[in-house]
Formats: structure tokens, sequence, C-alpha cells
């Protein structure tokens, strides 16, 4: 069952949508499409997206990580089990509990736990609690503004404009800045953020594909359009670019670039 959104996946496991897109584009998941178009994970997916952060923010080498989330997900229950299930890191094991029985999957050095019953809507990650850096570099508070952006968002929107701040050149923070706007229905915050954005960083795929959501949430359809355009002159592989872009040609009655970007999502899809 994919019964899990983006939005479920951000809240779940403090995943932002930035390190959830780069993990699916990995090919660490590759997650159901519902409607609209939007992403839809099971309760394997979880459980493979965080394993995955987890050992790339150890510097688990890329091949390691791949394998260890092969495996694990080839071991991972169709549902959470009532008597639970727990994964740690132990040495350079990834141990897994399922009931009494315990396996292992090759990992890095970190600590991860997931208890709960999914099939409830319970899932939760027992990490230690990501404190606030006194002073740091923009990777640093990048870091901390992802890990509490499910729980606080409002202090990683702080901890992104440190970011910006300390390094006006991370596109990074300034899209997750004008997403959590965004999300907040704080839409002309958003705008200015990714406009913003584009002055100081320049065109970027996904800068100017989240520019159209925002634009087509704000009912601003042609300018919508005029972004995903821009989105695509970047990046002509961005499948879901073109599939909004085919959306919202047929709502403003361009049924013949409709069906050319269509066909265009279809082919990527294969």
């Amino acid at each position: 069952m994919n019964d899990y959104g983006v939005a479920d996946v951000e809240r779940l496991l403090g995943l932002s949508r930035n390190t959830i897109r780069a993990l699916v584009e990995a090919g660490f998941v590759k997650p159901a499409r519902g409607a609209r178009n939007s992403l839809r994970f099971s309760f394997q997916d979880l459980i493979v997206l965080r394993t995955a952060q987890a050992l790339a923010q150890a510097n688990v080498p890329q091949r390691r990580i791949t394998n260890s989330v092969r495996k694990l997900r080839r071991n991972l229950p169709e549902s959470m089990p009532l008597s639970g299930l727990s994964i740690s890191a132990v040495a350079d094991q990834v141990v897994v509990r399922e009931g009494s029985s315990r396996w292992q999957a090759d990992s890095g050095q970190y600590l991860l736990e997931f208890e709960g019953d999914p099939a409830r809507g319970k899932l939760n990650v027992i990490e230690p609690e990501a404190q606030p850096p006194d002073d740091g570099d923009a990777q640093t508070w990048v870091d901390y503004a992802e890990a509490v952006e499910g729980d606080d968002p409002k202090a990683a929107i702080e901890a992104y404009e440190h970011a910006i701040d300390a390094d006006p050149s991370r596109i990074d923070a300034r899209i997750n800045l004008g997403r959590l706007h965004h999300e907040a229905q704080r839409f002309a915050k958003a705008e200015a953020v990714y406009r913003a954005a584009l002055l100081a960083c320049g065109s970027e795929a996904l800068l100017l594909f989240n520019l159209g959501v925002l634009l087509e949430d704000m009912n601003r359809k042609a300018a919508a359009a005029e972004a995903y355009v821009a989105a695509l002159r970047e990046d002509p592989a961005l499948e879901d670019a073109h599939y909004n872009l085919a959306l919202l040609y047929r709502k403003l009655g361009r049924p013949r670039e409709a069906i050319r970007h269509l066909a265009q999502y279809r082919r990527l899809k294969r």
C-alpha cells in the first residue's frame, strides 16, 4: 500500500522535500503516482528513505549505501508488525529487530530507530534532538534546518536565513526557505524568496519548478507556465515540469502544447 504522501514523509521522518526528491532521483525508492501526479510512498519506502539519508550523513560511500538499502528493503515486512520494528546501526552494521528476531544489513556508524504502527498512522523516529548551532557556517545551519523542519518550521526558516546570510550562493537554502513559506501559505514571501534566489544564484531547474507550483497556487497560470518552461530549459528531463505544464496548458486552452508535454512526460517515465 502506498499510503504516504511527501508531506507525510516530511512530517514522520523529518526529511526536507529536496532531500526526499534527491533520494528518489538516486533510485533508492520508486514511489507510485497518485492524484495530480503526486508521489505516494509505502511503509518500506519510509524505512529505506530514512536509512539512506542516515548513511549518507555518516559519509558512507554511495555504492555501499545502495547495497545496504537494497538488502534492507528485501527483508522488510509488507507492514509494521504489531510487535514493532526497530533499525539501528551498531559499529558498521545495520541491525534490524522485528519482534524477537534480529538481522543485519551492511551500513555505517549511525544510530537510528523506528517504532510505532504505521497501519494506525504512527511512525516515530528516535534520534537525539537537534540543537541550534551557537555559530556556524552555511552547511551547519542547513543541516540544523533540515533536522527541525518537521517539528519546528519557524526554527527551520530562521536557520535557512542564517545559512543564506553566511553564504548567499546556497541555492538549496533559498529553495527550502521558499518552500516553507509556500507550505505555510505565505505566498508573497515565498515568491520574494524565489525571485531573490534567481537574482543571486541564477536559473536552476528545481527553483523554477517550485516557483511554477507557487504561481499556480496563486492562480497566476500564465506566469506559472513561463516558470515551468524556464525550468525545462535548464533540465529538459524534469518530468514533473512536463506533467504540470501539460495540465496547465489544458486549462489555458492550448491543447497541442498540452499533448506534446504529456507525451514527453510519458517518454521520460518509461
